[in-house]
């Protein structure tokens, strides 16, 4: 029986791919996605964004119940289950990629599940549990992700040296950790274990955390988190490591001198690279840059005609919901829609505690675009529904063009950031000013009164503080 001809085959489901092969059901395409692993939903799903969040949220009870629950009146013995903890992660895990099964066939979307390589424009080889098949596609659209990196002469072994992944599954809490890399994976893996019981030590190469972002909310974070334990190290970076028994002895480096570091699990955190292994792409003559990312267009087409590329593969920050939006574009645009993606509006979010969220310019890089910007900024133990909650840290930036009023930049550190900087982001998008966000009408009392308070602060005119 011959293979069916389609109309599109997304090669990997993470939120990129599963979302571009959903809108391609609904806009009527004959679609496939490729899948090498037996579950849908990619490192998102199974191994990054999901089961991170659940072990975030998870430890943040536990920190709470030992630690803040008494001041509410809430008086309890509290012990750590690891293993219960883990089971509930892998179960919120299991359902949303079911989820995704469950969305593929209402949409009408075949899972194909192997190994995919693209032999030829239009043609998607896959070796399978069931041997291997050809597919045959108008259009097929690369969404295979990113793996992480891993530091040269420090091999990860899955057990004492690990990366994300292995982090998420720890079958015991190390009394000592050491991450390498203070970007987003490593500060909320680090939190989640620190608030375990592990004693953190933060090896950074950079003299901040979370480099790239705006810098005044990033040392606000930093302080926040060395209140909660956490012990950062800048300038340096881990140029060796061995293990000893049970004990990991790291070389860490600055300048020409070095120490060592001795813990019970090293975690490498440096980053992620685009996964193209064994992609075929290199073969077919697809255009790649310095960093090995694949080349594209506006319409996301590849050098090679009808084929796509969308996600970590491409350039740009390597985000979820940035791929999900140019899976979303990239199909409208072969389906004939005005599909586009406004990357200045594009959020980006530590979720440590309290959340780092942010989005469009920073400071930095507005004063280095040569712009005359107006800040306003608003501390949230002023709002009186962060103090309800007990949460005096952090504060949200507003950046303003002083001659228009139009926000360029927001960023927050504090509760429930991830959430409150939706509101910033959809202000970007419609060009909106501060006065537009200092005149809407927020509920009281709530946390988003400190956007509105900030917005408000652009133009010297906060009321709270």
């Amino acid at each position: 029986m011959a293979e069916p001809r389609f109309d599109l085959v997304v090669i990997g489901s993470g939120p990129g791919g599963y979302v571009a092969a959903l809108r391609a059901g609904q806009l009527g395409l004959a679609t496939a996605c490729v899948e090498k692993y037996p579950t849908l939903g990619g490192t998102c799903l199974n191994v990054g964004c999901i089961p991170s969040k659940a072990l975030l949220d998870s430890s943040e009870h536990f920190a709470f119940a030992r630690t803040q629950a008494a001041a509410h009146g809430i008086r309890a013995e509290v012990s750590l289950d690891l293993a219960a903890m883990m089971k509930r992660k892998d179960g919120v895990v299991r359902d949303l990629t079911r989820g995704v099964e469950g969305l593929f066939r209402k949409q009408k979307v075949t899972h194909v599940q192997g190994v995919a390589r693209i032999t030829a424009p239009g043609r998607v080889e896959v070796e399978g549990p069931e041997g291997r098949r050809a597919l045959e596609a108008q259009r097929i659209l690369v969404a295979t992700g990113s793996k992480p990196v891993a530091l040269p002469g420090i091999a990860f072994d899955g057990r004492r040296i690990v990366h994300s992944t292995d982090a998420l599954s720890l079958p015991e809490v190390p009394r000592r950790l050491v991450v390498v890399g203070a970007g987003a994976i490593g500060l909320e893996l680090g939190s989640v274990w620190r608030r375990l019981g592990s004693a953190v030590t933060v090896i950074e190469v950079m003299d901040r955390i979370v480099p790239g972002m705006d810098r005044a909310s990033g040392d606000s974070l930093r302080r926040a988190l060395e209140k909660q334990g956490l012990r950062f190290v800048f300038g340096a970076s881990a140029s060796a490591a061995r293990v000893e028994g049970d004990q990991v002895h790291v070389t860490v480096s600055a300048g020409e001198t070095t120490r060592e570091e001795v813990c019970d699990v090293l975690l490498v955190a440096v980053g992620r690279r685009p996964y193209t292994d064994g992609l075929g792409a290199r073969e077919l003559g697809i255009a790649m840059d310095e960093r090995g990312r694949l080349e594209v267009n506006e319409k996301f087409e590849t050098s090679v005609p009808g084929v796509f590329a969308i996600g970590d593969v491409i350039r740009g920050p390597m985000l979820a919901h940035k791929a999900e939006e140019e899976g979303i574009a990239a199909v409208e645009t072969m389906a004939g829609l005005p599909g586009h993606v406004h990357y200045e509006a594009i959020p980006n979010v530590v979720y440590t505690w309290p959340e780092f969220a942010s989005v469009g310019l920073s400071e930095e890089e507005a004063r280095a675009q040569g712009r005359e910007i107006a800040i306003g900024s608003f501390p949230f133990i002023a709002n009186g529904r962060a103090r309800a909650m007990g949460e005096r840290e952090g504060q949200v930036r507003i950046l303003a063009d002083a001659k228009t009023d139009r926000i360029l930049g927001a960023h927050i550190v504090g509760p429930r950031a991830s959430d409150l900087i939706a509101e910033l982001a959809l202000a970007i998008e419609f060009g909106a000013s501060a006065e537009d966000v200092a005149r809407a009408v927020h509920a009281h009392p709530t946390l988003p009164e400190a956007v509105k308070e900030a917005a408000l602060a652009v133009a010297g005119r906060a009321l709270h503080i």
